[in-house]
């Protein structure tokens, strides 16, 4: 066991991986999984409540990045660390819809940019990369404050 493996073992109360079919009926199994793993940590109702929200705007960018048809799989890894809960949701998309949101506020009629926003503000810290040999990665995590 190297270094980083011990490191991660120690702070991580545990990893559980989810994938769920990239089409709309699955999101709620999504939020479902995830509010399970926030309710293991000490998050408020609101709280589980916010990142269960994130983790299905995710979800519903990945579908719609695929343009209407079936958007294949889409992974979801939520670890539960000691001070927060970082949740990764990847699908092999190779067009993003997360591009930063104009500070000036929303263009009428763009909802994935909606989307985008409240992911950003419901969580604390939000990145991702997008390959177009992998796909979309998204990565947020919310720190736990009581």
């Amino acid at each position: 066991m190297n270094a980083s493996t011990r490191a991660l073992e120690i702070s991580s109360h545990g990893v559980v991986e989810l994938k769920i079919p990239g089409r709309a009926e699955w999101v709620a199994v999504a939020r479902l999984a995830v509010a399970a793993v926030a309710s293991r940590l000490r998050f408020s109702v609101d709280e589980i409540e916010d990142i269960k929200l994130a983790i299905a705007e995710a979800c519903t960018n990945s579908i719609q990045s695929a343009g209407g048809q079936d958007a294949g799989t889409i992974e979801i890894v939520c670890d539960a660390r000691e001070d927060e809960l970082r949740v990764t949701v990847r699908d092999h998309s190779t067009s993003p819809r997360l591009e930063p949101v104009k500070t000036s506020g929303l263009e009428e009629g763009r909802t994935e940019e909606l989307g985008v926003f409240l992911i950003r503000a419901l969580m604390d810290s939000v990145d991702y990369t997008s390959d177009p040999r992998r796909g979309t990665e998204l990565v947020m995590s919310k720190r736990v404050t009581a």
